[in-house]
């Protein structure tokens, strides 16, 4: 084999002829290495090698390439299955499960099974309170600085401009708007006030203009049965209309009750909308029931189906979060999801453009793979929170938001994290997991209003005018100190019929 190497070496180098004269000497004045037609010893032995590793390179990034491919395989295969075990093991949080998500590799699930524990009896509550490093003292506006010609007072405030910007700037000690400012609405019965005093532990949800009745949760252990409180918040209206529709007992302190549902009347609701007097409990739950460590809130039109003493362990105490909510299942951009609004007419759609303009100037970009949320979009219907300093702030400041601008809390959301930065961590889910907590209900009826069907800033024309709010939105209406004419929406790209 030696011996065909050199003669095929041999041949090549004579047909280059004076090509190679010249560099075949070596500056010595020597025969250079092609020179005289022989090879030293060794040279046909580095061919070998070369060549043979350059087929093992090759063969070795095949492999690698392969077994990558193998293990992303099992992984979208994990997450699909039905077992407890492989589910468990996948991690759909991760960017790889993700940008599989994306290209389209993982088929959606509207429900999968949730690694929860089995055994409610056998998890460990953590003792204390969770450290709060940034926000150590929270404490609340409750009345509104004078002014002349002021209205009446709102729920909300009447918070300027320069205290939107100022409750953004994290600090050891804080006073911001949160709701509930004096003589603005929302009152509990002094009765109601003395129960929810002992609830640490809290399931909450809200009915409001009698749209739908309580649904009773099912899977509730003993241990969650004794521990937790489940609080329903209702206004008058819906009060009677539950009791037209459902079973409602008095207990021997006057406290009403459907099924495990502790009944929570609030009086005078502080909004026109209805939609919007639903925030107050929904985002605002750690004001109503202070003495809560923990809760979770479900929309007034779903049945819980899961412990909630697991999903406390699962959402929270697992992965060592305080927040934990779900990704939206269509949309990962808030203009995404205004498009959506106003393709469905949730509210008044120049409203919602221009909710979205002063968000758009204020440098929220559309998200992006480059965020480091998996959405700027959640899921709101059901939120599992630790009633923490910080996330009792973002809390305050989503819901200040919600009263400026529109009701429609999932515009918001995403904006008050981009304000926080990483200050603010929480733990967004997998949609088929949101959907694997409870059973969805149709509301009673259609929710309508005249502020839906707005088509043009002129139908608000008139400090009269029967289109507006006259207790939320207050931002909309109120002169906004940056110039709005230059501000161009980003375009967005349907991907998605449903809203």
């Amino acid at each position: 084999m030696e011996r065909e190497i050199q003669s095929s070496i041999s041949m090549r180098l004579s047909r280059r002829g004076d090509r190679t004269n010249q560099t075949s000497h070596s500056k010595d004045g020597e025969s250079g290495l092609f020179s005289t037609g022989k090879l030293n010893a060794d040279y046909p032995m580095k061919i070998i090698w070369k060549r043979g590793f350059v087929r093992l390179v090759f063969v070795a990034g095949v492999l690698w390439m392969f077994l990558i491919l193998l293990v992303l395989l099992f992984h979208v295969w994990s997450c699909q299955s039905s077992s407890a075990f492989f589910s468990a093991i996948c991690n759909k949080e991760s960017k790889v499960y993700y940008i599989l998500n994306t290209w389209g590799f993982v088929a959606q699930q509207h429900r999968c099974p949730i690694p929860v524990a089995n055994n409610p009896d056998k998890i460990v509550i953590p003792e204390g309170r969770t450290p709060d490093k940034i926000v150590k003292n929270l404490s609340y506006i409750l009345e509104d600085e004078p002014v002349k010609n002021r209205s009446q007072p709102l729920f909300g405030g009447h918070q300027s401009w320069t205290q939107r910007e100022k409750s953004f700037k994290l600090n050891s000690s804080m006073n911001v708007h949160c709701g509930f400012i004096r003589n603005g609405g929302a009152k509990m019965d002094p009765m109601d006030i003395n129960y929810v005093k002992r609830c640490r532990f809290v399931v909450a949800s809200g009915i409001f203009d009698g749209y739908d009745v309580p649904h009773q949760p099912s899977n509730i252990s003993d241990r969650s049965k004794k521990l937790f409180c489940f609080l329903m918040v209702v206004d008058e209206v819906s009060l009677d209309f539950i009791k037209e529709n459902a079973t409602v007992r008095e207990d021997n302190e006057g406290g009403q009750w459907v099924g495990i549902w502790r009944l929570i009347l609030l009086k005078h609701p502080p909004y026109d909308e209805p939609r919007r007097n639903g925030k107050v409990p929904k985002i605002l739950t750690h004001r109503l029931f202070p003495q809560a460590q923990y809760s979770i809130w479900i929309d007034g039109k779903m049945e819980l189906i899961v412990d909630p003493l697991l999903m406390l362990e699962r959402y929270l105490w697992r992965g060592k979060n305080t927040f934990a909510i779900a990704q939206h299942k269509h949309h990962h951009s808030i203009y995404e999801e205004a498009d959506a609004n106003k393709r469905r007419k949730r509210y008044a759609r120049p409203l919602i453009d221009l909710h979205m303009k002063i968000y758009r100037y204020e440098g929220m970009e559309p998200w992006s793979l480059k965020k480091s949320t998996v959405s700027d979009v959640p899921e709101g219907a059901v939120i599992i929170r630790e009633h923490t300093p910080l996330n009792n702030l973002f809390s305050c400041l989503w819901f200040n938001e919600v009263h400026l601008f529109t009701p429609r809390d999932q515009l918001s959301f995403g904006y008050v994290v981009f304000r926080l930065g990483d200050a603010f961590k929480f733990f967004m889910f997998p949609n088929c997991e949101y959907n694997s907590l409870f059973v969805l209900h149709p509301h009673t009826r259609e929710h309508s209003s005249k502020v839906e069907w707005v088509k043009s800033l002129n139908e608000f024309k008139g400090s009269g005018s029967s289109m507006k709010e006259s207790r939320g939105g207050l931002g909309l209406w109120t002169p906004y100190p940056g110039n709005l004419d230059s501000v161009v929406l980003p375009q967005v790209v349907r991907t998605s019929k449903a809203g």
